[in-house]
C-alpha cells in the first residue's frame, strides 16, 4: 500500500536447501537484493530471514512508497546458506528470482479545477448543446482516484445543467432583458467521492441577438377533404437579421410515396379513369383482374393497394403472363400505344433462379410481343436494364433490320411508381414518363438476335427463346406430314410491380390525355401567380410533390412562401399523414459569414372524409305480374321506378341555435357511381328457362361494361347517378314459355370507388300470377301430382317449384298423395272463405254509410288475386262449399275485368259447384 513499507508477496518468500538436516549447510542465512532486468534500482527494498531452518523470508521497503512518484518496482532476489560452519565458509547461493512490486494507490488528493473562473457569452432565445466546458484534475496515480466521476452545480435555481464531462448548457432560452449575466458555482468529485478543494465560478453573459431563420412555422397542418386548396404557411416569414442576402431558394417537399402509386389519385379502375380523361376507346387490358374470361393472370401474385387498381408482382422467373392469341390478335399492327404503371424491385420479389446462357442477366423484359401485319410479322419488346429503358422494334422479322430505342432515366431505377406511355408510329416513337416527354437515342442493333417465331404471341413479364425443336411424323389419308414442336423457355424475367398494362392499336394518345392519366389529385400549388413579385421564380415538378421558390428580395419572398398551397380535388380523399419538408439555402456577399438555416420538418394530416350514403329506393319489396308477361319477348322490368340518391352527413353545431347537443345534417350531392350488381337470391339463373336482359346499345353508348352470368349481372364504369338509374330501370327479367315459378327474389346494390363506399341492398321479390285456364287441365293436374311423388327433383323452398310441363308422363297418385292434396285443398278453401267474409263485412259497412243496396251486393275486386288450386275437384266431391254468401245470386261463367285499368292484378276464377253451375268469387 502507498505510504507503507510492507510488501505482501504472492507466493510467500521461502528458500530450501537440500543439505538439511546439517546444522549450517542446510540453513538459510540471508537474502540479497539485486537490480531488476530493466536496471531499476533495488536500494528501496531489502529482504530478511525470518526462520533459518525453514528458509522463510520477508521483503520490505526501507521507506514508505509513493504511488505518484513510482507505481511499479521490479528487482531480483537471491538466497544463500550458512556454509560449512559458523564462519560461513563455502556458502552456496541460489538462483535469482524476480520480484514485481505494484504500489496500491490511496485517495489522498482531491480534484483541482484547471481554472478558477470560466466565462462565456451566448445569444438570447436559443437552446445550446454546450455553452462552456469546465475541467478538474486529480493527482492520484490510479484510474479509480485520479478520474473525475461527475460535476455538480451547487448554486440553486439556475437555468443550466452540467454533464459528467463538464459541459454546461442552458435548460431554457435565455432572455437578456430579464437577466443579462448568470453567475454560479460548480464543483467536482473524483471516483473516490473526494470533492474538489476549491469550487469554480462560471459567468455566462446573455447577449441580445437576432433570431435568423423561419418564424411562424407550424409543424402540423390539417386538411379537411373537400376544402379545395389551403395555404400551408399562412404566417411564415424569413428573418435574416439584417444580413445582406442576394439569393434565396426554398424547396417545399410533400412526401406522398406511401399512398397508392405515389399520390392521391382517382379511386376508380384504370379503364374508368381512361374514360374520364377522354382517352380514345379500344384499349385492351393485358393484365385484367383474374376471372373465368381472363384466366392468364390468375397465377400471378397480387399486392394490396390503397387505391382501386390491381397490382401484380413479378419475381423475374416463374411469374409470367401469357396473353391468349385471341386477345393478342386484337392489338396487331405497327401503330399502337402501350401504357402501364411500373415500380422496379417492388416488394416480396425474389431474384431470378435461372437464366438462359448467352442472355444478359441484367436486362428485364416487361412486354414481349410478335404481331401479324397482313402478310408479315413484326416484333417488339420493352425492357429495362439498370437505369435504362429500351424498346426493341423489328418492323419485319423476315426482311428489315431491328432498331433499338434507348432512354436513360432515373425514374427507371428509383424504386418508385411511374406511369409510362409509349406511342409507336414507326419510325416515330414517343415516350411519356409521368406525363413528361423524353427523346430516345436510336441504335441499330447488329448483334446476335434470336429470330422470333413467325406466329402471334404476347407475353408480360418476360420474353421467350426457342431452345429446342422436335419433329415427328403424322400419317394422313394422302401421305405423311411432319409436325414441328417448339419448346419455349421464358428469359429476361422482370422483377417488380406492374399495374394497368394496356395496349390500344391505332393513332397515338394526345398529350393532354396522358397528363390526365398520370395527374395527381393532390399536390403542391401556388395560390396566385399575379401576386408574385419581380425577380421571383416558381417551379413545380410534374407530380406536384416538390415546389421550388427562388428570389432576391426578402419581402417578396415572404409573400410568395405564404402563397404555397396544398390542393386535393378528390371529394373523398385518402386520409393519413403526408410528411412536409422545407429546405432553405442562402447566398450572401460574404459567403464565410452567411447564415445557414436548418431543414424544417412537419406533416400534413388529411382528415377522414365524410362517407357518402348511397340510397336505393322506389322498388318493391314485391313485384306481382301475370306469368305471360314474363314470357313475352321483352320480359318485365324489375326496377322501373328506381331512385338513387347520394348524400353526405355532417355534424351541425346546434348550440348556436339555442339547442342542446349536436345533430347530423344530410345534404344531397352530385355523385359518380362505378358499379352496380343485380344478383338472384337462392339458386342461380337457369339459362334454358330464364334470363336478365339489359339494353346493350345504351351501355355501349355510355361506355359502360357488363358481366352477365347466371350468378349475377355486374355493370361497371364511372358514370353519373342518372345514367345508372336509366340503365338499371331497363333491366328486365324474361322467362321461357311454360317456365313460370311461384316467386323469384333479386338483390340490387351499387358501389363507388371500386367498393370503397357501398349502397344499401335492395331486395325485390317477384311473384308470378297464374291463370286457372293454364292450370285446370288434366295433364297439369297429373303433372302436379308427379311433383309430390318425386320431391327429389324439386328440392328447396316452395318458391323453387316450377309449373310442370303438360307433356310430361302422368302418374296416378297413391293414397298418401290423395290425402295430402285433400288437406292442401281444404286449407286453401278455408283461407278463401275467411277473405270473402272479411270483404263482405267491409262492403256492407260502406253501403250502410251511404251506398245503395245494389252497390252493396258487388265489391271492388281490382286489388285481389285468388289462385285456385287445380286439386279442388277433390273438395267438390267432399261437399265443401267455397261461398256461402252468394248461393242465391246469378252466377256468371267469366268475371269482367276490374274498372281500374292501371292495376295489373286480375281475378281469374273458374269453378263448378255441386249442381254443376259455375260460380264467381
Amino acid at each position: 500500500m502507498e505510504n507503507d513499507n510492507t510488501v505482501l508477496l504472492n507466493p510467500p518468500l521461502f528458500a530450501l536447501d537440500k543439505d538439511a538436516p546439517l546444522h549450517y549447510a542446510g540453513e538459510i542465512c540471508g537474502f540479497r537484493v539485486h537490480n531488476g532486468p530493466t536496471g531499476s534500482s533495488s536500494v528501496q527494498f531489502e529482504a530478511v530471514v525470518l526462520d533459518r531452518s525453514t528458509g522463510e523470508g520477508l521483503v520490505r521497503s526501507k521507506e514508505p512508497l509513493d504511488c505518484e512518484s513510482q507505481r511499479e518496482h521490479s528487482f531480483t532476489i537471491q538466497a544463500y546458506d550458512c556454509g560449512e560452519g559458523p564462519d560461513g565458509a563455502n556458502s552456496k547461493k541460489s538462483h535469482k528470482a524476480t520480484v514485481h512490486v505494484r504500489v496500491n494507490d490511496v485517495n489522498e488528493f482531491s480534484p483541482v479545477f484547471v481554472e478558477r473562473r470560466y466565462e462565456a457569452s451566448v445569444p438570447e432565445g436559443r437552446l445550446f448543446d454546450r455553452i462552456v466546458r469546465v475541467e478538474a484534475l486529480d493527482a492520484d496515480c490510479s484510474p479509480q482516484y485520479s478520474q473525475i466521476c461527475f460535476y455538480d452545480i451547487i448554486t440553486p435555481s439556475v437555468p443550466f445543467v452540467i454533464d459528467n464531462d463538464g459541459n454546461i448548457k442552458n435548460t431554457e432560452p435565455l432572455d437578456s432583458k430579464r437577466q443579462r449575466v448568470h453567475t454560479f458555482w460548480v464543483t467536482a468529485f473524483d471516483c473516490g467521492k473526494n470533492r474538489a478543494q476549491a469550487d469554480a465560478q462560471v459567468v455566462i453573459t446573455v447577449k441580445p441577438s437576432c433570431k435568423p431563420g423561419w418564424i411562424g412555422w407550424s409543424k402540423r397542418v390539417e386538411y379537411t377533404p373537400g376544402s379545395g386548396s389551403i395555404p400551408l404557411f399562412p404566417s411564415l416569414h424569413l428573418e435574416t437579421c439584417e444580413e445582406t442576402v442576394w439569393n434565396i431558394q426554398a424547396t417545399v417537399e410533400l412526401q406522398t410515396g406511401h399512398i397508392g402509386k405515389g399520390c392521391d389519385r382517382d379511386s376508380y379502375s384504370d379503364r374508368s379513369v381512361r374514360r374520364l380523361c377522354g382517352a380514345v376507346r379500344g384499349e385492351v387490358d393485358l393484365l385484367p383482374p383474374p376471372s373465368p374470361a381472363a384466366n392468364w393472370t390468375s397465377a400471378l401474385p397480387t399486392l394490396p393497394s390503397s387505391d382501386s387498381s390491381l397490382v401484380f408482382s413479378f419475381n423475374g422467373s416463374t411469374h409470367v403472363a401469357v396473353v391468349p392469341d385471341s386477345v393478342a390478335a386484337a392489338v396487331s399492327g405497327d401503330h399502337f400505344t402501350l401504357q402501364l404503371w411500373m415500380r422496379r424491385g417492388g416488394i416480396n420479389t425474389q431474384p431470378p433462379t435461372n437464366q438462359a446462357r448467352g442472355n444478359r442477366r441484367e436486362e428485364e423484359t416487361i412486354v414481349c410481343s410478335t404481331v401479324k401485319n397482313d402478310d408479315s410479322f413484326s416484333h417488339y419488346s420493352l425492357s429495362v436494364h439498370g437505369c435504362r429503358l429500351s424498346l426493341f422494334y423489328w418492323p419485319d422479322v423476315s426482311a428489315a433490320r431491328p432498331v433499338k430505342f434507348l432512354w436513360k432515366l432515373e425514374q427507371v431505377c428509383d424504386s418508385e411508381w411511374h406511369h409510362l406511355s409509349l406511342s409507336v408510329q414507326f419510325p416515330s416513337v414517343t415516350l411519356y414518363v409521368d406525363g413528361v416527354t423524353f427523346d430516345p437515342a436510336l441504335i441499330h442493333d447488329n448483334g446476335v438476335i434470336p429470330n422470333p417465331a413467325p406466329r402471334q404471341r404476347l407475353v408480360i413479364g418476360a420474353c421467350w427463346g426457342i431452345v429446342h425443336t422436335h419433329t415427328s411424323s403424322d400419317t394422313e389419308k394422302h401421305g405423311v406430314s411432319l409436325l414441328i414442336h417448339l419448346i419455349i423457355l421464358y428469359v429476361g424475367g422482370y422483377r417488380g410491380l406492374l399495374s394497368g398494362v394496356t395496349v390500344r392499336p391505332g393513332s397515338v394518345e394526345p398529350h393532354s390525355v396522358v397528363e390526365c392519366l398520370y395527374a395527381c389529385r393532390e399536390g403542391l400549388d401556388f395560390g396566385d401567380l399575379e401576386t408574385l413579385g419581380s425577380g421571383m421564380k416558381v417551379h413545380v415538378n410534374p407530380s406536384q410533390s416538390v415546389l421550388v421558390l427562388e428570389g432576391d428580395d426578402i419581402e417578396s419572398f415572404n409573400r410568395a412562401v405564404q402563397q404555397v398551397t396544398y390542393r386535393n380535388s378528390l371529394r373523398f380523399a385518402t386520409p393519413g399523414v403526408r410528411p412536409l419538408k422545407l429546405t432553405t439555402s442562402l447566398r450572401c456577399f460574404n459567403e464565410e459569414s452567411c447564415l445557414t438555416l436548418r431543414q424544417l420538418e412537419g406533416y400534413l394530416v388529411v382528415l377522414q372524409p365524410d362517407a357518402p350514403q348511397i340510397s336505393l329506393s322506389g322498388v318493391g319489396p314485391h313485384l306481382a305480374r301475370p306469368a305471360p308477361e314474363f314470357e313475352g319477348p321483352r320480359g318485365v322490368p324489375l326496377f322501373p321506378e328506381l331512385r338513387i340518391v347520394c348524400s353526405l352527413s355532417h355534424a351541425v353545431n346546434t348550440a348556436a341555435q339555442g339547442m342542446e347537443g349536436g345533430a347530423l345534417m344530410s345534404d344531397a350531392v352530385a355523385h359518380t357511381l362505378d358499379g352496380c350488381e343485380v344478383q338472384p337470391l337462392g339458386e342461380e339463373l337457369n339459362p334454358e328457362r330464364e334470363e336478365l336482359l339489359v339494353d346493350m346499345d345504351a351501355l355501349r353508348e355510355r361506355g359502360l361494361e357488363i358481366i352477365n352470368t347466371t350468378a349475377y349481372i355486374a355493370i361497371t364504369g364511372a358514370e353519373s347517378i342518372s345514367v345508372y338509374e336509366d340503365v338499371l330501370r331497363s333491366v328486365r327479367y324474361r322467362l321461357a314459355k311454360g317456365s313460370a315459378r311461384f316467386e323469384r327474389r333479386f338483390r340490387l346494390s351499387c358501389s363507388e370507388m371500386n367498393g370503397r363506399y357501398t349502397s344499401n341492398e335492395l331486395t325485390l321479390e317477384v311473384n308470378f300470377l297464374h291463370s286457372l285456364d293454364s292450370l285446370y287441365h288434366p295433364s297439369h293436374l297429373l303433372a302436379s301430382q308427379q311433383q309430390f311423388l318425386h320431391p327429389s327433383h324439386h328440392s328447396g323452398e316452395l318458391s323453387g317449384h316450377t309449373l310442370p310441363n303438360p307433356h310430361r308422363n302422368s302418374v296416378v297418385p297413391g293414397a298418401a298423395t290423395v290425402i295430402i292434396m285433400v288437406c292442401v285443398g281444404f286449407l286453401v278453401v278455408m283461407v278463401i272463405m275467411g277473405v270473402f267474409r272479411i270483404r263482405s263485412i267491409h262492403r256492407r259497412g260502406e253501403g250502410a254509410r251511404g251506398g245503395s243496396k245494389e252497390d252493396s251486393g258487388q265489391w271492388d275486386d281490382s286489388a285481389l288475386t285468388i289462385i285456385v288450386n287445380p286439386m279442388e275437384s277433390y273438395e267438390s266431391r267432399m261437399g265443401i262449399s267455397a261461398d256461402t254468401e252468394g248461393e242465391g245470386e246469378e252466377d256468371e261463367e267469366v268475371v269482367e275485368s276490374p274498372d281500374n285499368a292501371n292495376d295489373d292484378q286480375r281475378i281469374i276464377i273458374k269453378k263448378e259447384g255441386r249442381d254443376g253451375n259455375p260460380r264467381r268469387y
